[in-house]
């Protein structure tokens, strides 16, 4: 019967257990902060490591062999969770597997004013 609750609450359910057994039950390390923006790529000489590695760890190694990808990009080409890449990505980089780089801090605004001069010389130097 369709009407069991327990049997809708496992249809419900049943799409979490993946991503659980994805993750092996392991959370992201606190000192393992990836953000969006972070870029990734393989350490040189990890692809023989990486035939150990579970399929959705070996995806992602393929993904980031050729050069670096942001953790963003890493997900949505996996179509993994921003959460469940972050976990595999803490685990290979404990691993020695890849390498990663942090986003470049956002630079302070640039002064207008400084800005509107600048263009004023230019055209007046070099016409408009």
């Amino acid at each position: 019967m369709h009407d069991d609750p327990d049997q809708q609450e496992l249809e419900l359910t049943s799409a979490l257990v993946p991503l659980f057994v994805i993750s092996m039950g392991r959370a992201l390390p606190a000192d393992h902060e990836y953000e969006h923006t972070t870029l990734v790529t393989a350490q040189p000489g990890a692809s023989s490591a990486a035939r150990t590695l579970p399929p959705e760890a070996r995806e992602v190694m393929d993904l980031v062999t050729d050069g670096f990808l942001s953790v963003a990009e890493v997900s949505g080409h996996t179509h993994l969770p921003l959460g469940i890449v972050r976990i595999l990505l803490a685990q290979m980089e404990e691993d020695g597997l890849i390498l990663v780089r942090k986003p470049i801090p956002h630079a302070e605004r640039p002064d207008r004013e400084l800005l509107s001069a600048v263009l004023d010389g230019l055209h007046t130097r070099f016409g408009a």
